[in-house]
């Protein structure tokens, strides 16, 4: 009678250990897939940030240098691991961000790479609205330019004049 209860008392707690190691993998593989699908879009995020700060140095070999990379993180982002929200405007935005990347990392004129950088703002405005960033995200508007953009810092610096007007531009909006 005593192995007995013991032999059931093992058989529970191997029962009960099982279930929990098999829940515990099921969990760590969905946090696995968040992890996979929040960094898809964060990407091309940080490329699109690295494209603005090369602009704000006014150098347009390293802009066009980072618009490649950016080229590369949206070529990357695979359609079926987002969001539906984010899904849907990627399919509205992704030939527009493509383009004018595109435009961007193929000359080394910085007015066209500017110029060009008020579409690529729009885009990646559009789809960062949806996606909830891990850290608030400043859209940044210059008169001057007449054009937005978006920034990590709540400091202004002015990717479309660079140090001839790097503070012209305010916060417009936050995106939490």
């Amino acid at each position: 009678m005593k192995k007995s209860i013991i032999a059931l008392a093992t058989v529970i707690t191997l029962l009960f250990t099982a279930n929990t190691i098999q829940a515990n993998t099921v969990k760590s593989e969905s946090g696995i897939n968040e992890i996979v699908d929040a960094s898809q879009l964060q990407t091309v995020y940080d490329a699109y940030f690295t494209v603005k700060d090369a602009l704000i140095k006014s150098d347009s070999k390293l802009t066009s240098a980072k618009a490649k990379d950016l080229l590369i993180a949206i070529t990357a982002v695979k359609m079926d691991k987002l969001k539906s929200n984010e899904h849907t405007v990627w399919m509205k935005v992704v030939k527009k961000l493509t383009a004018d990347a595109k435009n961007i990392s193929s000359t080394t004129d910085l007015k066209k790479q500017r110029e060009t950088f008020k579409s690529l703002s729009k885009s990646t405005y559009d789809l960062i609205k949806v996606s909830n960033p891990d850290q608030p995200i400043y859209k940044q508007y210059c008169p001057m330019a007449d054009a937005d953009w978006l920034s990590k810092e709540k400091a202004v610096k002015n990717p479309y004049y660079g140090s001839s007007m790097l503070t012209c531009g305010n916060v417009v909006e936050t995106i939490k």
